[in-house]
C-alpha cells in the first residue's frame, strides 16, 4: 500500500479571524477548549492538567521545565493520524512560543477534518411507470345466467 502524501495544516498558527469563535472560546476558557480538543480526539479531557502542573512540578524539584507536554503530545499525535508536514522541532517551538494559539490550531483542525459529509439529493421526480394494461375481455352471454369467456 503507497503511503499518503503529506500535507499542510488546514489553518496556520496564528489565524485566529478565520474562526474567531475557536479564539475567543480559547481566549475565555483555554482549559474548556483543552479538553474540547482532546475529548473530539480521543484522549482524556484532563489532558491540560499535564501542562499546568508538569512545570510546575518539575521547577518545585529544581528542574527548569518550558515544554508543555500535553499540547506538544496531541499535536504530534494529530500530525501523525492526519498525514500533516511537520517535526517534533516544529511541534515544540509552536507549543513553546504560544500554547493558547496551538489549542486553537488544533481545534480548527479537529473542525475541518470533521466537517458533516454533503449530500447532494436530486430534487428530480422519479419517472411514474404505468403498468401495462391488457385490453378487456370479452364476455359473451348467451343464456341467463351462463357466462362465458372468449380468453
Amino acid at each position: 500500500m503507497a503511503a499518503q502524501p503529506l500535507t499542510e495544516w488546514s489553518n496556520g498558527l496564528p489565524d485566529c479571524f478565520e474562526d474567531v469563535s475557536t479564539c475567543c472560546y480559547g481566549f475565555w476558557c483555554c482549559p474548556c477548549l483543552a479538553g474540547t480538543v482532546a475529548g473530539r480526539f480521543g484522549e482524556n479531557r484532563c489532558l491540560l492538567l499535564f501542562d499546568v502542573c508538569t512545570p510546575a512540578v518539575f521547577t518545585a524539584c529544581g528542574i527548569p521545565l518550558f515544554i508543555p507536554p500535553a499540547v506538544l503530545s496531541l499535536r504530534s499525535a494529530m500530525r501523525n493520524r492526519y498525514g500533516i508536514k511537520g517535526s517534533i522541532c516544529k511541534d515544540i517551538a509552536a507549543s513553546c512560543c504560544c500554547m493558547w494559539c496551538t489549542w486553537c490550531q488544533m481545534h480548527r483542525e479537529l473542525k475541518y477534518r470533521h466537517k458533516a459529509p454533503t449530500v447532494i439529493v436530486n430534487v428530480q421526480p422519479a419517472p411514474i411507470v404505468m403498468p401495462e394494461r391488457s385490453p378487456p375481455s370479452v364476455v359473451i352471454m348467451n343464456q341467463p345466467g351462463i357466462v362465458m369467456n372468449s380468453n
